[in-house]
């Protein structure tokens, strides 16, 4: 039943119905503000202060015509509660010219379609900006989850924690949007995909105290947890902690979205972070902050025009200076892995160190990983300290860049540099690169890669292959077999007229022994599987849309997950002999989304034999939180796990005379649902290829 401040709009007459509304109630203060539950069309009384709105209808237009929605009237904005306007499983509202302020959330909407909201202001709600490191949940000015097909236009949210959230939100537009001066985030993305952004003001997303270096995270632009295939064109995210920050803190990565004419510049930070692959940055502007784009773990990115100048200067910020003698710069890859990156025609003038970085791995030399299969074309390097600083990088190719004035060289080789190769340039564009190709092979089965449908516009086309470090020919084609299971990085780079371009393939090489428990026996339900938390309840489900091993890989669906140690256990249908000297072998693709992600070790083996002894195996290090190639965060992670221990195993328990059960073990932090995929689990016998 409504409470006694509760009204709710029939679909009659609206506005004289909300005239009797605001005759019974005076002008209200404190707690006599009404709280409004629509069903019709409704135009609020600009004469009221209400205490909130609930749209419970579909279909349905709120004019606020100016009045405002208050919660706390003064006060620490830290401490606000509630939410001012709230609407849930709703289709097809619009809400224009209202106002919210005081409040936990200004505007709330969750499992709703073809939301308008236009001309609304939703400032002074949440907002901490003496908060230190971490997240607040989710708070602030604008809060959309599981939103489709919406649009925001022309609405201000300043001074909050997260001015505008979406979560699970996808095909919406936001539009023309002041989102400006918030304590965490102006705008964040949290597995939302295929959103446009367009022409907002995002700037000055900020928290930081006088003096601080890092400004706690806090950022213009925040994209978490696989928020993927989106555009932003054309905002500005200046004056940030960063300004466009591209976060990977559980391993689930956001790719394919396209960030175009953005301004990011004057960032205390970076004026770009992005920690994922497979994103487009074009025509952007990043200059004044710490460095212009700081892309680490960043395998086939994409930078074509963007402006990179005056990063780590002395006189501005210069936080982080992680290049040799305390240098900065406009570009740089460093700190993850670099394959397959492209960058044209980018302005790097006037950087603390240098225009353009390529580092790989410096605590291993360049062993653990390279910036590898890199094109750099038509970019302008002038007045750094180093025009282009390569260390630790394999198989880039150099042509048309302009460079003046660089202090300490134009192309600076700092150690472990191969496969460099400068070319002339004759052509006006560059090839087109095309590769076709599986993803997928045995041990000891011929593949083929054919690249020979590439094309330029007149003359011909120079092929060159590599496959990690192994050299593959200059032919258009390449056929090879691999003797070990594992990531095989598959590269090729087509040049014509000194202009070149790239494609690749991430082949997955796997033993195909038989499998126990993870490939359908017949068209049957999962049987054998079970879990041993009696907390979390999991489906098992075999998947065929996309197996590595066989017909078909197991998914385990963990929700809801009680948090902390979770064991998938597969009682075989019978004991086996334990394979002496042999090793527990699977492939693993896992996704979390809580933040952190992974804990105490993952993934834990027991082996558990007739008798009801165990054997325990556990990683010396987190091979989930920290996998040892980049492509394992999104593809396949194939983990052998020696019986007797080492390599990277310690054992404990009792000795085993057979295998009758298998438990794989995961450990988060949080609770969320938790989605495992195993596939080619089994006992290798000893002599298995290493990997």
């Amino acid at each position: 039943m409504p409470g006694p401040f509760t009204r709710s709009i029939r679909r009659a007459s609206p506005v004289v119905t909300l005239l009797a509304v605001a005759c019974a109630v005076a002008p209200a203060r404190g707690a006599d503000r009404p709280v409004l539950e629509i069903t019709a069309d409704t135009v609020l009384d600009p004469a009221i202060e209400y205490g909130g709105l609930v749209i419970r209808a579909s279909d349905v237009t709120v004019d606020g015509a100016g009045a405002l929605v208050l919660g706390a009237d003064g006060g620490d904005p830290k401490g606000f509660t509630g939410t001012g306007i709230r609407a849930e499983g709703v289709t097809g509202v619009r809400l224009t010219n209202v106002r919210v302020r005081g409040f936990e959330r200004g505007l709330h909407v969750s499992d709703a379609e073809g939301l308008s909201v236009e001309g609304c202001d939703f400032s002074d709600n949440f907002h901490d900006p003496g908060f230190g490191w971490g997240e607040q949940g989710r708070r602030g000015g604008i809060l959309l989850e599981r939103v489709t097909g919406s649009r925001l236009e022309n609405n201000r949210a300043n001074r909050t924690w997260d001015a505008c959230t979406l979560v699970d939100s996808s095909d919406n537009e936001i539009a023309g949007n002041d989102f400006s001066h918030s304590s965490n985030t102006c705008l964040k993305l949290w597995t939302s995909r295929a959103n446009v952004v367009r022409d907002n003001d995002l700037s000055w997303g900020i928290r930081i105290d006088p003096g601080e270096v890092h400004a706690r995270d806090s950022t213009c632009v925040l994209l978490e947890s696989g928020s993927s295939d989106n555009r932003f064109i054309g905002n500005d995210c200046t004056h940030g902690g960063d300004g466009i920050f591209i976060r990977v803190l559980n391993g689930w990565v956001s790719t394919g979205n396209v960030f175009e004419e953005n301004d990011c510049s004057f960032a205390n930070n970076n004026c770009v972070e992005a920690w994922a692959p497979r994103n487009t940055w074009i025509r952007n502007v990043a200059n004044g902050g710490s460095y212009g784009f700081w892309l680490g773990a960043s395998d086939g990115n994409v930078l074509v025009e963007n402006e990179a100048c005056g990063n780590g200067s002395p006189d501005g910020p210069h936080n982080s200076p992680h290049l040799p003698r305390e240098g900065h710069a406009g570009i740089v890859f460093m700190f993850g892995p670099s394959s397959h990156t492209i960058l044209r025609g980018n302005v790097c003038r006037g950087n603390n160190g240098a225009g353009i970085a390529a580092i790989g791995d410096l605590a291993s030399a360049g062993t653990a990983w390279r910036a590898f299969h890199w094109i750099a074309e038509d970019n302008v390097l002038e007045g750094n300290r180093w025009g282009l600083y390569l260390r630790h990088a394999d198989m880039v190719d150099l042509a048309g860049n302009r460079c003046a004035d660089n202090g300490e060289g134009d192309v600076v080789d700092a150690g472990g540099v191969t496969g460099l190769v400068r070319h002339e340039v004759t052509a006006a564009t560059p090839p087109r690169a095309a590769l076709s190709g599986p993803g997928r092979a045995a041990v000891g089965e011929t593949v083929r890669f054919d690249a020979s449908a590439s094309a330029a516009e007149g003359g011909p086309v120079a092929f060159r292959w590599q496959l990690d470090r192994e050299a593959g020919g200059t032919a258009p084609t390449l056929e090879r077999a691999f003797a070990a299971p594992g990531l095989v990085r598959v590269a090729v780079t087509v040049t014509s007229g000194g202009r070149s371009d790239l494609a690749w393939r991430d082949l997955w090489v796997v033993d195909e022994a038989p499998e126990t428990g993870t490939e359908p026996a017949g068209d049957g339900p999962v049987t054998g599987w079970r879990c041993e938390d009696p907390d979390s309840r999991v489906a098992f489900a075999f998947d065929d849309a996309d197996p590595l091993v066989g017909r078909a890989a197991l998914v385990a669906r963990i929700d809801p997950y009680a948090g902390g140690r979770t064991t998938l256990v597969h009682d075989l249908p019978r004991a086996v002999p334990t394979p002496v000297g042999g090793a527990l072998v699977v492939w693993i693709r896992a996704r979390n989304p809580h933040v952190p992600a992974w804990q105490d070790g993952n993934p834990l083996f027991t082996l558990r034999d007739s008798a009801g002894r165990e054997t325990i195996l556990a990683p010396e290090t987190d091979l989930l939180a920290a996998p040892p190639s980049t492509e394992a965060r999104e593809g396949w992670l194939r983990i052998e796990a020696p019986l007797g221990g080492g390599e990277g195993w310690k054992r404990t328990g009792e000795d085993i005379a057979d295998v009758a059960a298998i438990g794989i073990g995961f450990d988060s932090w949080g609770a969320p649902p938790l989605e495992i995929r195993l596939d080619g689990l089994h006992l290798a016998p000893p002599g298995t290829p290493a990997p």
